[in-house]
């Protein structure tokens, strides 16, 4: 569709890609893996991130205190600001090239 109406697309962001196990840490993929990935390629762009089922990235939405804020150090948030800078990184270069 962005291609049609010209729009550039910088890459994909797979949303509720996993469930982190709350004991162990290790991702469950809940609604199967690789999607992201092979949509990214079809597309020809990067897969820009991950981003994990977790409910406290809602409760900061309905909060307005978003995870990143909240809880900086948590696994989705880290997820989050990785999927922010490589977005900048994308315009950034882009506006320079």
């Amino acid at each position: 569709m962005f291609e049609r109406v010209g729009v550039p697309v910088l890459g994909i962001v797979e949303n509720m890609s996993y469930f982190e196990n709350p004991e162990t840490g290790k991702p469950i993929a809940i609604f199967g893996t690789g999607g992201g990935q092979r949509l990214a390629d079809e597309a020809g762009v990067p897969l820009i991130g991950q981003v994990p089922l977790d409910p406290r990235i809602v409760e900061g939405g309905d909060t307005g205190r978003p995870i990143v804020a909240a809880e900086p150090t948590a696994s989705a948030a880290r997820v989050l600001a990785a999927v922010a800078e490589r977005v900048t990184e994308a315009v950034t270069a882009g506006a320079r090239g």
